[in-house]
This record gives structure tokens, sequence and C-alpha cells, in this order.
């Protein structure tokens, strides 16, 4: 318990330090976002392509990745929809919303330090194959499942399906993960070796992203408040940071993935809620207290339930 506790709380010691900045006005709340831009759009890509680029895959498949991944968010939004509209008499809209707050985990401001920091490079290489089409994945799915879920409820006219995906897809081709991503592979095909003054730059500004990310997201939570709706967003917070991680552990078992890519997988899916689910409230106009809460609440409870899977992993 000790290598976990040197492990997990440190990651969660920088979220509560850059709570703490903007909580008691040390700092300005813009400033976080600021830091967190500069994470999104640099740091986090720089570290995404050079871990892609010098990535050794040793003869391991990344579409098992994807379905023992995937697997594990198809049982936890399946369940979240039934919880929200069965158990909590929400309608559509809001089981959208149920399901993206319980199965949409902060993979790159806090899954991708937690994973270098317990596995090692060879996590950071299955959660950068993860984070290659984890996003559009999520993305997608989230939002034509509100389309269709708007359609059911009468609650706004929904757009053609070409223009739904072309309006994703320009999303996504100027989206600096994705960027990233795609010149770190292309590097690999290449056999382009990083050197000189080049690998130093990328190292100095890839080591900057776990520190900066976990500031950034600490001084964020301010906006995220506890806004009502605590019972369902104590259900999703319970089916986030357990059947999430517990569906996906399952399912990399079975798949035979290796201890170090489990480890990676589960303790990615194992992390809070990420802001995207949030971002969908706001874009839908729906369930906005129920994705802050969920943020909330994930994140509070994150450093006991991360523990657990770290220790389980161990």
């Amino acid at each position: 318990m000790s290598d976990v506790a040197l492990n997990v709380l440190p990651i969660f010691a920088l979220i509560l330090i850059g709570w703490l900045l903007v909580r008691t006005g040390y700092l300005r709340e813009a400033l976080g976002e600021g830091l967190g831009e500069f994470v999104f759009r640099v740091a986090v890509p720089v570290l995404l392509f050079r871990t892609i680029a010098e990535a050794d895959f040793a003869g391991e498949a990344p579409w098992r990745i994807w379905v023992g991944y995937f697997a594990g968010v198809a049982v936890t939004w399946t369940v979240a929809h039934l919880v929200a509209t069965l158990g909590f008499s929400r309608d559509r809209r809001i089981g959208v919303l149920a399901g993206v707050s319980s199965a949409f985990a902060n993979n790159v401001f806090i899954g991708l330090p937690l994973v270098s920091r317990v596995v090692g490079d060879e996590g950071l290489v299955a959660l950068s194959v993860l984070l290659s089409v984890h996003l559009p994945v999520m993305m997608i799915a989230g939002t034509i499942l509100m389309e269709r879920a708007e359609r059911k409820e009468g609650t706004r006219e929904p757009q053609s399906f070409a223009a739904l995906l072309a309006g994703i897809g320009n999303s996504l081709v100027r989206n600096p993960l994705v960027i990233g991503l795609l010149a770190g592979a292309l590097f690999h095909v290449a056999g382009m070796p990083l050197g000189g003054p080049v690998k130093v730059v990328v190292d100095q500004i890839a080591a900057t992203a776990a520190p900066a990310a976990l500031v950034s997201i600490g001084m964020a939570l301010n906006k995220y408040k506890l806004g009502g709706n605590a019972g369902i967003a104590l259900a999703m917070t319970g089916l986030k940071l357990l059947l999430l991680p517990g569906s996906v552990y399952v399912a990399c078992r079975l798949l035979g993935l290796s201890p170090e890519w489990t480890a990676a997988m589960v303790l990615t899916s194992s992390v809070p809620t990420g802001v995207n689910a949030w971002l969908l409230a706001n874009h839908f106009g729906v369930g906005h207290a129920l994705a802050s809460s969920t943020i909330t609440m994930t994140t509070a409870l994150g450093v006991f339930t991360v523990s657990f899977w770290a220790w389980l992993l161990g």
C-alpha cells in the first residue's frame, strides 16, 4: 500500500493544489483556463507524438485494447442509462448524459499522468493507442445518441446525419490530440528517430504535460459545483469509479492483454469523469447539474477508488 500511496496520492495532491490556488484567490481562475489550454494544445499532443513515435508495440494487437476498453464503456453506459431513465424517472436526454458522465473518463488530464507514474512507458503506449480512437468514438456516440433522444422527446428539430458527422469530423481534424497522434504515427511508420536538439525540446515539453494537466484540472474544479441531483450524481459516480474499471478489467483479462496493458486500461478507466461530459451538456443545453456534480464527486472520491485499483493491479 505504501507504493500505491506514493504513486496515487501525488496525482490527487496536484489536483488539490490547483483547486486551492484558485479557491484561496492566490491565482485567478482565468490562469487555470490558460494553463489547461497549453496542456491540451501543446504539452499533451507533444507527449502523445513522442510516445507513438518511439513506441515498441511488442507484437500486441491494438484492436484488443479498443475492444477491451469499449466493452467496459458499453456495459457502464447502458447501465447508467437504465438507472437514470428507469430508476430516477428521467427523460432520454438525461439518460444519455448519465451514460456520458459515467463512461467518459478524464484520460488526458488525469489518466496520462497516472498511467505514466504507475505503469511506465509501456502503459503510455497502450493508453496512446486508446486515445487515438477514444475521443472520436465517445463524442460521435454521445452526439448521435443525444440527437436521437431529442428526436424522441420532441425537444429540438434534429439535423441530418450527414451534417452531424460533418460537424464532428471538422472538429476532430483540428483537434490537437489527433494531430499529435497522427504525427507520431507518421514518424513511427517512417522509422524516423528523434535525436539531437529536437529530442531535447520534445522531452522537455512532454515532461510538463503531467504536472500542468493535474494542476489545471484542479483550478477548473471551482466552476463544477454540486448543483443538485445528488442522488443520481452519486449513482453515476459509483458506476464511473467501480463498474467501468471493473468491466474493463474483466474484458481485458478475457482478451488476454498483457499485465501492463491491462493495468493501463483499468487505471485510465478508473479516473474521474472528464470535462467532456459537461461540454456535451452545455452544447445540448441539458443536464448541466448532473455532469458538473458527477465531475466533482468522482474527483473527490477518486483518490480512494483509484488507490484500490492500483493496489489490485500491483
